[in-house]
């Protein structure tokens, strides 16, 4: 099967969550037979097209004329479309794909799904919630990454929406010991994420400094960088967490499972989120998590089975679930047993198998 995949940006410049999705979707196609297309904006020093993985990836440039560069950009991916012609087209991103792979399917007659990634369901502005209905009325299937998506899409679209979530490559976390990786005898919290307000950093920060007080043997490893660095920085020095809070910034994507098998507890202070990777990377690592209740995480952290889920913008909770796992090496050892375990179905291999069978359903009708 020849499949085109539409995502905006694309590693090695773009590393996100839906990125690496996009990523490791096009990987595993590759792996079972299938000729992929990855179609992507073009990122400087970077080839118009090439092959690496078992995918091919076309970089298409997006003008420089403000006003008609989208419009450029959108034209350029349609005749990408029609120069590979793939027998489905799979939309990562409405905004970006739907659009030309829409007008592959009238004017080409290529099918195409759409799997919704997050961000653009939850805060989807009012003209985009319009364009959406009709691009989503048109396309083959409609995929959420979780139920609680799937509840916030069926606003604006009543059809059939499957539910698929995000896959995981479990061999990276295979005989990791921790005791082969820790640099410290510290009990370790570990955020990994973009830094940008809509992470919760200033609230994990706040909590840090109820901790410290109750647990100075603790410290909050935080790996990412964003905008909000400088910030966040600043607000440590004013608390004078400088021993406690260790900035790692950005590291490859090859070296999380290094840092994250560590830690001692997984922490995500996120005031919105779809379904993140980190999740279930922290998952396969072993740790116990705290994470607080957006969206579909509580489709993911069971609150008391595999960690603890606590209110938004609440340093308190976070500082209080935190320190329960610091101090409770048996509870932490049965969460930790728990995520090993339940995070085997989110496999890559079985994440592909569905996607496999929703193509096969669009294409024969």
């Amino acid at each position: 099967m020849k499949i085109a995949i539409l995502i905006y940006r694309f590693p090695p410049m773009w590393c996100g969550g839906a990125e690496f999705a996009s990523y490791n979707i096009a990987k595993n196609l590759a792996l079972r037979g299938h000729d992929v297309h990855v179609i992507t904006s073009w990122d400087e020093y970077l080839p118009k097209s090439s092959f690496q993985d078992g995918f091919h990836i076309h970089r298409v440039h997006k003008g420089k004329i403000r006003f008609f560069s989208m419009a450029f950009f959108l034209i350029n991916i349609f005749f990408c479309l029609k120069s590979i012609q793939p027998n489905i087209v799979h939309v990562q991103q409405i905004w970006f794909g739907c659009i030309p792979a829409f007008f592959s399917k009238k004017l080409l007659n290529r099918p195409y799904i759409v799997y919704m990634r997050g961000s653009e369901v939850y805060h989807m502005s009012f003209f985009w919630r319009k364009m959406s209905e009709f691009l989503l009325k048109n396309a083959g299937k409609v995929i959420a990454l979780s139920e609680d998506m799937k509840r916030e899409l069926q606003k604006i679209y009543c059809g059939e929406i499957l539910v698929i979530p995000n896959g995981i490559e479990l061999d990276n976390y295979k005989n990791l010991q921790k005791q082969n990786f820790r640099v410290s005898n510290n009990k370790i919290i570990i955020f990994v994420g973009t830094l940008r307000p809509v992470k919760g950093l200033i609230y994990l920060i706040r909590a840090m400094e109820i901790i410290h007080i109750e647990m100075e043997n603790t410290i909050l490893m935080i790996i990412g960088d964003g905008d909000e660095r400088k910030s966040l920085e600043g607000m440590v020095i004013k608390l004078h967490l400088e021993k406690v809070v260790i900035f790692n910034g950005e590291i490859p994507n090859k070296d999380v499972p290094k840092y994250l098998v560590q830690g001692d507890v997984f922490v995500l202070p996120s005031l919105s989120e779809g379904f993140p990777n980190v999740i279930l990377e922290a998952m396969a690592a072993g740790l116990p998590i705290v994470s607080t209740n957006v969206n579909g995480l509580s489709e993911i952290i069971r609150n008391e089975e595999n960690g603890y889920l606590v209110e938004p913008k609440n340093p308190q909770q976070l500082a209080d679930k935190l320190l329960q796992i610091l101090k409770n090496p048996i509870q932490s050892k049965k969460f930790s047993n728990n995520n090993i375990e339940k995070v085997e179905k989110y496999s890559w291999k079985n994440v592909i198998k569905y996607l496999e069978d929703v193509y096969m359903k669009v294409l024969v009708g």
